[in-house]
């Protein structure tokens, strides 16, 4: 099931629009890394992308809104990244499965335009209070992907709130620490990096045995 385009105006039906609809994100993506959220403008949008400026307001209000649905797209692609290390692990091989999670939203993080600022939700550091529903979103959408390999149907397996709910508290605690890694090294501090890596395992462990 797709779950992208929730936030737009207009969902593209042909190519011609889909692929329209593509290079304004683009284009958004790469000034956010150029010129931050505060300068972004869908004036700057349209002309980087090389379309008029009703294209953009086909699709988007104002650059929030464009800026959404670019935290949408980066999802999809995080989890089809994620499916695609997923399907090489053996089910139940948690300590795996959570490292592919994490190494792919590292490899995003240093990688993919705009992704710095806005990953999954709003600009960072401007998302506020916005961060628990960003979080939330994210975390049941990689409970979906990896409730084989955390245990899901396993006799004396948590249920499927109590899964979400130890994977929100990754989701939540990794989030936390991996914002306090960036701001610190624009790759990512190698030993807060690590800390990370250990904390969700220690914690997984500890709740699946």
């Amino acid at each position: 099931m797709s779950h992208a385009h929730t936030n737009l105006r207009r969902v593209p039906v042909q190519q011609r629009s889909a692929d329209r609809l593509a290079r304004i994100l683009d284009a958004g993506a790469a000034l956010l890394d150029e010129a931050g959220y505060e300068q972004l403008s869908t004036r700057a949008v349209a002309d980087r992308a090389g379309v008029p400026i009703g294209s953009v307001y086909r699709f988007f209000p104002n650059k929030r809104a464009l800026v959404d649905a670019l935290a949408e797209r980066n999802l999809e692609v995080y989890a089809g990244r994620v499916v695609a290390r997923l399907e090489a692990i053996p089910e139940r091989e948690w300590r795996a499965a959570i490292d592919a999670v994490l190494d792919e939203y590292l490899a995003m993080k240093r990688s993919v335009p705009g992704f710095a600022l806005v990953d999954f939700g709003p600009p960072v550091p401007t998302a506020g209070p916005l961060d628990e529903e960003v979080n939330r979103r994210v975390a049941g959408r990689l409970t979906e992907l990896l409730s084989g390999h955390l245990g899901r149907g396993r006799d004396g397996a948590a249920d499927d709130a109590a899964l979400l709910r130890t994977v929100l508290v990754c989701v939540q605690a990794a989030d936390a620490l991996l914002q306090l890694a960036f701001r610190a090294d624009p790759v990512g501090d190698p030993d807060l990096i690590a800390e990370t890596r250990i904390l969700l395992r220690a914690y997984l462990a500890g709740v699946l045995g």
